[in-house]
């Protein structure tokens, strides 16, 4: 008796033990570093997807968040990431130039009409064509910013001409872009720009409209030209150190790759909406927004055709085969059409692109 009793509590032993182990073991904990601040929609979205994150894996993922650029500045994150200082991180590829030439196709300006269509078109490109340029970490996903507008200070813009003389705040790509439409670009940090309107230093920024908002914008410009058809667009990325995510258990793994499936199309409403929010706040701060006629615009976008011609040129120069450029940004303009056609489909409302598209 005494040794079937022995046998029982045995057993019982050593099934706890072998039991309990994924239940006793310690959370798997990551860093997750972002320059927003935490009021930004996209501060916000970053912590949702942490909280599904843990729900969906019973607590067995816990993310340390660090918005603000707390853990890393923004110039800093890709390379934080890469070294393990953080494991995920977001940011655009402005902030490392040089980088990422392959993917700085994405952000010419080759008409994109909105946010929603920018994020998909990203997301596209870097599945289509992996560029090498991101072997050094696990892209979660791609989003991009809205279509740049022509914020102005004091003077309405509604042609060509109009831009001449004019000072406006546009770094990197978007500056070729303002030089080609006759404007002088300066690189004015984003921080500075409210002061540099209000005092006149520049006349204005070729920014998207959520900036209105979000950097108060509109309540130092009077006019916004809906200059989207040349609108230059930001490309942001959400990546992750390979070891981090390596090391993640199988079943983490397909919980995580399918929430940041979903995460993607959340980042392309949410920067879809926020073009909303600027708008708004323009309007009720009395900035008029202006349209560009037909004509104007099919001037604007043959003025601005250099800047995709020396992209070509400058790719070419890194070793790349002129008709391996200029099928990127073949890809580009058809993603563009399939997934304007696609918002149109869907129904889904931007303040910028074809008529049909806007409430």
């Amino acid at each position: 008796m005494k040794n079937r009793a022995l046998m029982i509590l045995l057993i019982v032993i050593l099934g706890v033990a072998f039991a309990t182990p994924a239940l006793s073991a310690k959370p798997i904990k990551l860093k997750f570093a972002n320059y927003f601040p935490p009021p930004a929609r996209h501060s916000i979205i970053c912590e949702e997807f942490i909280a599904e994150l843990s729900k969906r894996t019973n607590g067995r993922v816990e993310i340390q968040y660090f918005t603000g650029g707390s853990l890393l500045k923004a110039p800093a994150i890709y390379n934080g990431v890469v070294k393990g200082i953080a494991d995920i991180g977001l940011a655009h590829i402005e902030y490392t130039p040089g980088r990422f030439p392959v993917s700085g196709a994405c952000e010419l300006p080759l008409s994109y009409p909105s946010a929603w269509v920018a994020n998909q078109v990203a997301n596209d490109f870097y599945n289509e064509f992996k560029p090498k340029e991101w072997d050094d970490v696990r892209v979660l996903w791609m989003h991009s910013s809205n279509p740049n507008v022509m914020i102005t200070a004091k003077k309405p813009v509604t042609k060509l001409e109009d831009l001449k003389g004019m000072t406006i705040r546009a770094p990197g790509i978007v500056g070729y872009t303002v030089s080609a439409l006759g404007a002088t670009p300066a690189p004015t940090p984003v921080m500075e720009v409210y002061d540099g309107m209000s005092k006149g230093v520049i006349d204005g920024v070729n920014i998207p409209f959520e900036t209105l908002r979000t950097f108060r914008f509109g309540e130092v410009a009077k006019y916004v030209t809906s200059s989207w058809q040349v609108g230059n667009v930001y490309t942001f990325f959400v990546a992750m150190n390979k070891n981090s995510y390596a090391k993640l258990p199988p079943d983490i793994k397909e919980i995580f790759d399918i929430l940041c499936g979903e995460f993607k199309e959340r980042f392309a409403l949410a920067w879809n909406q926020i073009d909303f929010e600027g708008m708004e706040f323009a309007l009720n701060k009395g900035v008029k927004i202006l349209d560009l006629s037909d004509d104007e615009v099919v001037r604007w976008q043959k003025a601005t055709e250099p800047v995709i011609d020396n992209y070509v040129k400058e790719m070419v120069g890194k070793g790349f085969s002129e008709a391996e450029v200029n099928g990127w940004i073949k890809f580009l303009h058809e993603r563009i059409d399939y997934w304007t056609a696609k918002q149109l489909e869907l129904r889904i409302k931007s303040p910028t692109g074809p008529a049909a598209m806007r409430p």
